[in-house]
């Protein structure tokens, strides 16, 4: 997922997605566990798209912050 496209989000979306994200991740782990992943890629990409997305949370969550 794109930086530009999370930025669009609200924080509750946000707080939603990073969830998800960590549900899919979790699954492709379990996956990679029972030798049924066959593109171990993909892990990387989730961690790194849970990277991004509590990333701009924590940002929106800061300007929240500093506005009241």
């Amino acid at each position: 997922m794109k930086a530009a496209e999370l930025r669009q989000k609200d924080v509750a979306a946000l707080q939603n997605e990073v969830k998800e994200l960590q549900k899919a991740h979790f699954g492709l782990r379990m996956q990679k566990a029972t030798q049924q992943l066959s593109n171990t890629s993909t892990l990387r990409l989730t961690r790194r798209d849970i990277a991004r997305a509590k990333t701009i949370l924590a940002q929106k969550q800061a300007e929240a912050k500093a506005a009241k």
